[in-house]
């Protein structure tokens, strides 16, 4: 997922792309440059002022020392986001200087309560409040108690009326910031959210893609397995019966011929989940127990099949789960069992499950107590469904495969 600002890049060069510069990671940052509220609220102060002494409400020359002072808050808002507190206490000390020199006006506010709302938004608020308590109480104590002591002229004391409307719009910054600090946590948290649901969607396509990849491989070793091990026996068959039985051994090639086809289909089936959707479906038949008599007659083994219990459809996943378990099994049996051994294959039809049991009844090899992967499909496929599997040899000789696999009950 590419990250926001970073630059857009050719195909070879994903794998490296161009650092952004340290400025482009600032801007990320913070929105909107720092020096943008001071410069505007230093235009503020210096216009205010201006109409102050034009009214003749300013009660010293509007000199250097004035114009320094009224500057001061607005220039410390540039280190507003650093230092959010300090800023605060320094634009309310210039505010409460200039105080001392004109009639109280609001122009002269605007630095001390940009300070304070973004104090607040930064989640100072406890120190905010404080700091803002004490400009206050410093300014009452300055403009009004300590008026007289310090000379002040009358025209820069404030009214009652001028010192709630102070309090109420300290409040009101306070207040606002507050609500800005709660929006920009809301919208953090939406984006958090956003991500994680991406980072577990991705998560849950991979996981799909890997299980999609298992089922694939699982299903091509069961259909490979089978037809191949066919195909190699009847290839034998044919090669020892040519000189003295051909028509037997043009069988064994007509058997080669039917599973090698039989082997392909299967195949293209499997492989179906990548074909593009524009192009058509496969009309080859899906694999299911309804096949199972096709699958007894080529085995190439005599098997005997035997069914119990009222049969009835079964999930499609369930009836192809039973359709590759038994040929898997019928597979091992060839593979492994001796010449001249026979199957038998009994499904049984229970009321909530299908019960599945493959044997063999000749003398196995050497490597059969060896679980090899084609048990370990078989038993992966029994517990993807929640069902179960166990195979291992009789003691009077043979193989047993027996599977349980959980039939859900469809509503009418």
């Amino acid at each position: 997922m590419r990250q926001r600002g970073s630059r857009r890049h050719s195909p070879w060069q994903q794998d490296q792309p161009w650092p952004d510069p340290p400025w482009a990671s600032s801007r990320r940052r913070h929105r909107g440059p720092p020096a943008g509220a001071a410069i505007g609220a230093g235009l503020f102060h210096v216009l205010g002022a201006r109409d102050l002494a034009a009214d003749g409400l300013v009660y010293h020359p509007l000199d250097a020392l004035a114009y320094a002072i009224l500057l001061a808050g607005p220039f410390a808002l540039i280190w507003r986001r650093r230092h959010p507190i300090p800023v605060l206490l320094i634009t309310m000390a210039a505010s409460i200087g200039f105080a001392t020199m004109a009639a109280p006006r609001w122009m002269v506010m605007i630095a001390p309560l940009i300070a304070c709302w973004n104090a607040v938004k930064q989640g100072q608020g406890r120190p905010a409040f404080l700091a803002s308590a004490a400009g206050y109480v410093a300014y009452v104590v300055v403009a009004v108690l300590l008026a007289g002591q310090l000379g002040l002229p009358p025209g820069t004391r404030p009214g009652l009326r001028t010192l709630v409307v102070l309090a109420a719009v300290l409040l009101l910054s306070m207040f606002f910031g507050g609500a800005a600090k709660a929006q920009s946590e809301h919208l953090a948290e939406m984006a958090r959210s956003r991500a994680e649901r991406a980072r577990a969607q991705e998560e849950q396509e991979r996981r799909q893609a890997s299980e999609e990849r298992l089922r694939m491989a699982r299903e091509l070793h069961d259909v490979l397995g089978h037809h191949l091990s066919l195909i190699s026996v009847q290839a034998g068959v044919g090669l020892h019966l040519m000189d003295n039985q051909p028509e037997q051994a043009r069988e064994a090639l007509t058997a080669i011929k039917t599973a090698s086809a039989e082997a392909l289909r299967e195949v293209r089936a499997v492989l179906g989940v990548l074909r593009p959707e524009e192009e058509a479906a496969p009309r080859q038949p899906a694999l299911g127990l309804d096949r199972l008599d096709e699958l007894t007659v080529s085995a190439g083994l005599p098997v005997t099949t035997t069914r119990s219990g009222e049969p009835r459809p079964l999930p499609a996943e369930v009836d192809r789960a039973a359709y590759r378990i038994v040929q898997e099994a019928l597979t091992n049996v060839r593979k492994h069992a001796a010449p001249g051994s026979s199957a038998e294959v009994a499904i049984d039809y229970a009321p909530a499950e299908l019960r599945l049991s493959i044997r063999n009844d000749g003398a196995v090899g050497p490597d059969v107590s060896q679980e090899g992967s084609g048990i370990t499909g078989m038993r992966e496929r029994a517990s993807a469904l929640g069902g179960s599997l166990q195979a291992g040899p009789l003691p009077d000789g043979g193989f047993l495969v027996t599977a349980s696999l959980p039939v859900r009950q469809e509503p009418p």
